[in-house]
């Protein structure tokens, strides 16, 4: 990812974040969601935002369809928010790596635990 990308990959999930938080108003998407990165294809037409919750990986799920199915709607807020020549396609993704990584200390302190018990 070049330098451009990256600064665009960055504002974009600046805000979007900010309009999911300010303007969108669906019972499917938690109030507590995350853009946790973002990727920006070469040319700048498509951005895979991966989004996680604080909820179940069902809830997650339901959040970025329900993100994707107000895509036009971001997208057009975004546009108008930031000066592209090209507002990019956006495809929210569910990301449960918050989710796993707590699994994963878990399974580490039980360990831990179970190691100093001997």
């Amino acid at each position: 990812m070049n330098n451009r990308t990256a600064r665009v990959a960055s504002q974009i999930q600046r805000e979007v974040s900010d309009i999911i938080r300010t303007e969108i108003k669906d019972s499917r998407i938690p109030a507590l969601i995350s853009i946790l990165r973002v990727e920006v294809s070469g040319d700048l037409e498509h951005a895979k935002l991966f989004v996680s919750t604080y909820s179940s990986k069902e809830e997650g799920a339901a959040a970025a369809e329900a993100l994707n199915g107000a895509a036009g709607f971001i997208r057009k807020l975004l546009g108008a928010r930031m000066k592209l020549r090209v507002t990019p396609q956006l495809h929210f993704v569910f990301d449960d790596s918050i989710e796993y990584s707590v699994h994963i200390s878990e399974i580490l302190s039980h360990l831990n635990t179970g190691g100093e018990e001997k």
